[in-house]
């Protein structure tokens, strides 16, 4: 009796675990820019948190972006840019990603970004945005509380 109890509980366990989904993440560093130390720091502090991340690597365009996305089956895309590009390449990951039908996927950006600038991108898609000193925390907690869950 004692072992049919614990298997019952063992199987509970495991299915409330296999149906918790993990937030799935693409990071991507676009364009020419070759720094992406800042981009590994996030990664490695999402896989930390619990999140499944998959690392593009450098100089990625849009469109190698926007379809890893769809292949990852991602909730969120972040993108580093460094290079002052966000303006041209990060509305046209946006886009992209919004012709695959991806709707409920975020797309965030971290990196140089000029003040001036955050209000464009949030009105063109973009849903946060953070800036050189953010604390990887922020960023976790802005994915937890703003994913939507699978179905």
């Amino acid at each position: 009796m004692l072992l049919q109890q614990r298997a019952t509980r063992h199987k509970a366990n495991f299915t409330s675990l296999m149906s918790e989904q993990k937030i799935r993440v693409l990071v991507a560093k676009p364009g020419l820019d070759g720094h992406d130390r800042g981009a590994k720091v996030i990664a490695r502090a999402l896989r930390d948190a619990g999140m499944e991340v998959i690392y593009t690597g450098l100089r990625q365009t849009p469109e190698m972006i926007a379809a890893a996305a769809v292949q990852e089956d991602v909730d969120a895309v972040g993108v580093s840019v460094l290079s002052g590009a966000h303006n041209t390449l990060c509305p046209r990951i946006v886009q992209l990603i919004r012709e695959q039908g991806m709707d409920d996927c975020l797309v965030l950006v971290g990196g140089i970004v000029p003040q001036d600038d955050i209000p464009k991108l949030k009105a063109m898609g973009i849903a946060a945005v953070f800036l050189p000193g953010t604390s990887t925390d922020e960023i976790v907690r802005f994915l937890r509380e703003n994913v939507s869950p699978r179905k």
